[in-house]
């Protein structure tokens, strides 16, 4: 057979486009071309495709082979191509079945010995094979029990070319190379246990307030500004977060993993079921939160945080230019990133939580300490947080610093658990979603305004809401905060397990919301 065609994908962002590998056979002077949009990294595949069967114990013929990736419009990038290019040239040759690698998607990089090699973004590839309705995909070894976590395809885990040549019906001996000791680095290199412990709440002492205001927080998947001077416990809250929101469900899971998955961290054998935080250093630039790229776009932090918590600390040190690239995720709740030949999305449904001191010193404010910092330059340094990015979060609080009759009194009395304030948490979600069933949204902060005050009958209404009516008379909130309030005053209803929020809910929601200016 002259032409022979199998399967691979090709990921721009989380998604994926399953290509037609093809190859062709002629009468020509030996050579390997490649065609259809490859990037550097696979047109480099003809060197590594032509030694690896060569030391794989099969040959290529010395004929012209070309290669064509299909659609051709689309971009394609990096070395998972490797194994689909290879076994098309094969079966072109006669070497293997055209009609066994013609129903597979294969997936893989190879090394000059032949053997395959471990890529990134295997899980979010398989979705994309079984999504366009392929059963059956060749993944390397190491990446097959992350193939195996999605449901419904038969994975075949193969380490040389050899054993996936014999497996499509080739007849040389089979060869089977040893797994290096570099090829199996362990998850534990790429952060903490996903689902292993996570920081107790109750290691909190104080600050009862701003214990009470994190539950609501995570109850309707609220965003977060936390106030106060060094030591006051910014950190330590915001670290606690993801430990009292709900486990992931099936989709969040899928989800989580295969953003990690695209971040290159080894995965393992089962889905990450605990929310992700992500805590990039002031630092970090926009291409780093948001994700980028000129050649391979990956997922940032942001990416990475979906269906987690985003924490930024020391929040007016970050550049204002990338603080503010968060204003567009934080209402679509999609990162959208522009190339000149692609455009690659990523989730970005994630809590975000800045922490701040009051001014340079830290210690305007405090109790137990004196601010150097002019009035100027305490302005001119929360300015850095600009107006419109904190108009989309929703509780905005000051934390102050424990005094010692404080800690005293803490140390005496009982405190909240993290499994007890993730039951509490898990219970006014559920509220919520039963409310919204029928909706598209399962928490209250991705309600839509207009859709809250109007379809939704939402709108408490009356007497209720007339403090968050003057409010917004007074200028002292915008519209999109209006909304946000009425969408907390529900959360600290179905935290309180009332039925509707009353002016009370209204009253404390309006001051978690201008807590900073109180």
């Amino acid at each position: 057979m002259a032409v022979a065609r199998t399967k691979s994908v090709a990921l721009l962002g989380l998604e994926g486009s399953v290509i037609d590998v093809e190859a062709d056979l002629s009468s020509q002077l030996p050579g390997l071309s490649i065609i259809g949009l490859p990037d550097a990294a696979l047109a480099e595949s003809r060197d590594r495709v032509r030694s690896a069967a060569k030391n794989a114990g099969c040959p290529l013929p010395a004929r012209k082979l070309t290669v064509n990736l299909s659609p051709a419009s689309l971009p394609k990038h990096g070395s998972g191509f490797d194994l689909a290019v290879a076994l098309a040239c094969l079966a072109a040759a006669g070497e293997v079945s055209a009609e066994s690698i013609a129903g597979v998607v294969h997936l893989g990089e190879l090394g000059l010995d032949g053997r395959v090699r471990r890529v990134r973004g295997v899980l979010p590839a398989v979705v994309a094979a079984v999504r366009a309705g392929f059963t059956t995909v060749m993944v390397p070894s190491l990446n097959r029990a992350e193939a195996e976590l999605v449901p419904g395809v038969r994975v075949i885990g193969v380490s040389t070319l050899g054993q996936a040549a014999v497996h499509h019906g080739a007849t040389i001996a089979e060869a089977v190379a040893e797994v290096g000791d570099d090829e199996l680095a362990p998850a534990e290199e790429f952060g903490e246990d996903l689902d292993g412990a996570v920081p107790e709440l109750a290691d909190i002492a104080g600050n009862a307030e701003a214990v009470e205001a994190l539950l609501a927080v995570a109850a309707g998947g609220h965003h977060a500004f936390l106030l106060g001077p060094p030591g006051a416990g910014k950190t330590m809250l915001a670290s606690r977060l993801p430990g009292i929101l709900p486990d992931l469900d099936s989709e969040g899971a899928l989800e989580v993993t295969s953003l990690r998955s695209l971040s290159d961290h080894p995965i393992g054998d089962r889905l990450a079921r605990r929310p992700p935080f992500e805590a990039p250093h002031h630092t970090a630039t926009a291409a780093s939160i948001v994700g980028g790229g000129s050649r391979l776009i990956k997922p940032g932090a942001a990416a990475r945080a979906s269906r987690g918590v985003l924490f930024l600390d020391e929040a007016p040190e970050f550049p204002a230019a990338v603080l503010d690239v968060l204003r567009q995720p934080l209402e679509s709740g999609v990162i959208t990133i522009h190339r000149a030949n692609a455009i690659a999305r990523f989730p970005a449904r994630f809590q975000l939580v800045l922490a701040a001191n009051p001014c340079p010193c830290g210690q305007y404010g405090a109790r137990d300490g004196e601010c150097t910092c002019p009035p100027v330059a305490r302005r001119r340094y929360l300015a850095r947080i600009s107006g419109p990015l904190l108009d989309r979060v929703d509780v905005q609080m000051r934390v102050p610093r424990l005094t010692m009759t404080q800690l005293r009194l803490a140390d005496g009395s009982p405190r909240l658990t993290t499994s007890a304030a993730r039951a509490r948490v898990v219970a006014a979600r559920a509220v919520a979603a039963e409310r919204l069933s029928g909706t598209p949204w399962r928490v209250n902060s991705e309600v839509p305004g207009p859709w809250l005050r109007g379809e939704g009958r939402l709108h408490p209404g009356g007497t209720a809401t007339r403090a968050l009516d003057r409010a917004l008379e007074n200028g002292a909130i915008t519209m999109r905060g209006y909304d946000r309030v009425l969408k907390l005053s529900w959360t600290l209803a179905d935290v309180d397990g009332s039925a509707s929020p009353g002016h009370e809910h209204i009253g404390r929601a309006l001051f978690l919301r201008k807590g900073i200016a109180a």
